[in-house]
């Protein structure tokens, strides 16, 4: 754990609209960001796979569209950040527990508008039998130890990319992907673990339809055929999704020219 010290504000507003996107180099897609902030205009955007190092990053650049920013990277790889126009207070690096510091940067906690965020780039597992998977699910293992320490009962939102698709119609065909990672067992019920704790799918609370993915690799074509995967996500607590009005997947996001393989997931809360 690394505190980071972030001047903010305490802003009371009406509603939050609450993003997360991973994508996928921020320092090759700024001007497709910064175009999709002025488009969108969301309260509190969760980064990851930004690709920079703290010092690279464009801080400066989402200020000037009204944004504070808290950023961990480590260059090439891995980078994670939370954006705020409504504030940003208690900026927290990796996991608030006694262990020893993860090596990867991962996790990024703050709190806006009066909401815990945490943007998080769970490790991808690569193959069932790879040491990365092993510290995949042991990343997902400490995460739900750390939720121990929390209250349910507060406004709290798990953003990012999981790497998991916890539902067999969160892929698009399931044979695709049998015996691979993100839809396995141990990934599913580690996902489950966290819903178990207290969290709300945001996403699923409005909408069951199958075909709702936020993932769609580069190749062959998979974003016009719909072969996508639903592995982005916002978990809330049950006092932050009774606030929920409105989730949608910004497939616009994932169109054009030098898009990331992963879109926006963007849900708005009612005030507080």
């Amino acid at each position: 754990m690394r505190p980071l010290g972030v001047a903010g504000r305490r802003t009371t507003v009406r509603r939050v609209r609450l993003a997360t996107w991973n994508v996928n180099s921020l320092g090759a897609r700024l001007p497709r960001v910064e175009a999709w902030l002025a488009e969108m205009e969301p309260d509190v955007v969760c980064l990851q796979e930004t690709k920079l190092s703290d010092t690279a990053f464009p801080a400066l650049a989402f200020s000037a569209l009204g944004y504070e920013s808290a950023h961990v990277g480590q260059g090439q790889w891995n980078g994670v950040a939370i954006l705020s126009r409504v504030g940003i207070e208690d900026v927290v690096v990796g996991f608030p527990d006694d262990q020893p510091t993860d090596p990867e940067a991962r996790l990024l906690w703050a709190t806006c508008a009066g909401i815990r965020v945490a943007s998080m780039y769970v490790p991808n597992g690569r193959t069932l039998a790879d040491e990365q998977f092993r510290y995949k699910m042991a990343w997902l293992g400490r995460l739900r130890a750390v939720l121990d320490d929390l209250d349910p009962a507060r406004p709290l939102a798990l953003c990012g990319d999981y790497n998991i698709a916890p539902g067999d119609d969160d892929v698009w065909d399931m044979a695709a992907f049998e015996g691979s990672t993100h839809v396995s067992p141990e990934e599913r019920e580690a996902f489950a673990a966290l819903l178990a704790w207290g969290l709300v799918d945001v996403l699923r609370a409005q909408h069951r339809d199958p075909g709702l993915y936020t993932y769609w690799d580069y190749r062959a074509g998979s974003f016009h055929k719909k072969l996508g995967m639903r592995i982005d996500h916002i978990l809330a607590t049950a006092p932050l999704a009774e606030r929920l009005e409105l989730v949608f997947i910004d497939r616009n996001a994932r169109k054009g020219t030098k898009p990331s393989d992963h879109t926006a997931l963007i849900a708005c809360f009612a005030d507080r």
